[in-house]
């Protein structure tokens, strides 16, 4: 599975441009969902020096993505293709019902098959949703 991560909200506190404190078991969580097989990228709105930072942060922690702000490593940025990232879950601070924590990500991968993480997600927003919608 390709998983696109955010760093700033996301892997640390936000402090952009700044890089903010770690999230508790976000670098530790990242690690073992790469030990499973799955392929992470990071999709940021960093770029350039900041963005750099950023790489390096992870990489002193021991976490390398399969690509950066890219599709796969190889990708050429082309002005006149709109910028859709192609992954099959995305870990973002800013989702729908926002930052669902670390520690629920680890279980999704953990205790339960992939073939249920999306029932186990949308059950835990159910609430959320419910008091939005009624």
């Amino acid at each position: 599975m390709k998983i696109a991560v955010d760093f700033d909200g996301t892997i640390v506190e936000h402090e952009y441009p700044k890089i903010g404190e770690e999230k508790l078991f976000a670098i530790e969580t990242l690690k073992q969902i790469q030990k499973q097989g799955h392929q992470l990228i990071l999709w940021t709105y960093r770029t350039g020096l900041e963005l750099n930072d950023a790489v390096e942060f992870c990489k002193k922690r021991g976490l390398e993505f399969y690509a950066v702000n890219n599709n796969y490593p190889e990708e050429v940025f082309d002005q006149n293709i709109p910028r859709k990232l192609n992954a099959d879950l995305f870990i973002d601070d800013r989702n729908f019902g926002g930052f669902v924590d670390w520690s629920v990500i680890w279980q999704g991968f953990s205790k339960e098959s992939l073939d249920n993480l999306e029932q186990k997600f949308l059950k835990a927003k159910k609430p959320f949703l419910k008091r939005i919608f009624g």
